[in-house]
């Protein structure tokens, strides 16, 4: 279990990094970001609280954290631009015509 808290602190701070870097940015979609950051803290602080009380293993919780991490490392690590990828890459095709 050790390994895998270790693993979920490395990981959350480099989602941590990438969430502070795009509410840097401002507008719109930093805005967004905060208010589903901490809607995502207060849900999986509620499953947490209920797997526990129902009695899940505390390596099932931290299981499903390094999920959530990992998920939003995904979404957050996209292009920076928040375009789709497919649309900039359309763009770049056209330019080299």
């Amino acid at each position: 279990m050790f390994n895998s808290l270790m693993m979920l602190a490395l990981e959350a701070n480099g989602v941590v990094a990438l969430r502070m870097m795009k509410l840097m940015r401002g507008g719109k979609r930093a805005r967004r970001e905060a208010e589903r950051m901490v809607s995502e803290k207060i849900h999986a602080a509620m499953q947490a609280t209920t797997s526990l009380m129902t009695g899940a293993s505390g390596d099932a919780i931290v299981h499903r954290y390094r999920r959530k991490v990992a998920a939003n490392a995904k979404r957050l690590g996209g292009l920076s631009s928040g375009r789709s990828r497919k649309r900039v890459l359309k763009r770049t095709r056209r330019r080299r015509k």
